[in-house]
């Protein structure tokens, strides 16, 4: 039986995965939206707008944000009403997008928006807790993502929504071509130039070139027992938007 996972182009074990993974995004933790904006041009806020768009989030609906980190997805979603769970297996993540609550006015007490350490594989919460889960920019970092879109369906209400934002795979040549040139030799350059850390993103390019195309995650998230489940490319499938329901 094969015990390794892929850590970008490396098969490492379970374990020394979820460890390299942490290491990564402490690392990149300070300039991590600094080198989103350097990374996409300022499109991942475009991307992040029309996937909260696909979401819907309702005044009083209680959403898990699973890898929610510096808190993107999660303020967009306060705004509107919506009472917000931010988890993230990586605390340096988490104590950054708190620091952008408090400027932002965000006040936890009043449980509009809650930051909390969790492990996307075996949260913590109850069955049948929240209203919808959202993921961006996360799952493919997850060690075992069979694991993490269980415990999706698990803690979603029946009625619950799964929406999730990744990148994928370009289907458009042209741009294809481009965008293997960028990620393999462009961006880790920017990484050290901007964050101080070219291997992290190496890592993260290599990452996604791991995930599994958008048809074979659709599978996966159907596999989990998601029903209805669709999936929505942008730019010739550079992201893509996934979703399911609990029924």
């Amino acid at each position: 039986m094969d015990d390794t996972v892929s850590f970008g182009y490396t098969q490492v074990t379970p374990e020394e995965k979820t460890r390299k993974v942490g290491e990564v995004f402490s690392s990149v933790a300070r300039k991590y939206d600094i080198m989103n904006d350097a990374m996409s041009g300022g499109l991942h806020r475009l991307w992040k707008d029309r996937f909260v768009k696909r979401v819907k989030p309702q005044a009083g609906e209680q959403i898990l944000d699973m890898a929610g980190g510096t808190g993107d997805i999660a303020f967009r979603m306060a705004e509107r009403g919506a009472h917000i769970t931010v988890a993230d297996i990586n605390q340096d993540m988490l104590d950054v997008g708190a620091e952008r609550a408090l400027e932002r006015g965000f006040d936890e007490e009043d449980g509009s928006l809650v930051f909390t350490c969790q492990n996307a594989e075996s949260v913590s919460f109850a069955s049948g807790t929240f209203d919808a889960y959202t993921i961006a920019f996360g799952i493919r970092n997850v060690t075992h993502i069979d694991r993490a879109l269980k415990e999706a369906l698990r803690v979603l209400r029946p009625g619950g929504r799964f929406f999730c934002l990744e990148f994928s795979t370009v289907e458009w040549a042209g741009l294809r071509q481009a965008y293997d040139i960028y990620s393999e030799h462009l961006l880790p350059r920017m990484g050290q130039a901007i964050a101080g850390d070219a291997d992290s993103y190496r890592y993260l390019a290599e990452s996604i070139r791991k995930f599994p195309p958008m048809p074979a995650f659709e599978q996966m998230i159907r596999q989990a027992g998601f029903a209805n489940t669709r999936v929505e490319p942008i730019m010739g499938g550079l992201v893509a938007i996934h979703s399911g329901w609990k029924i």
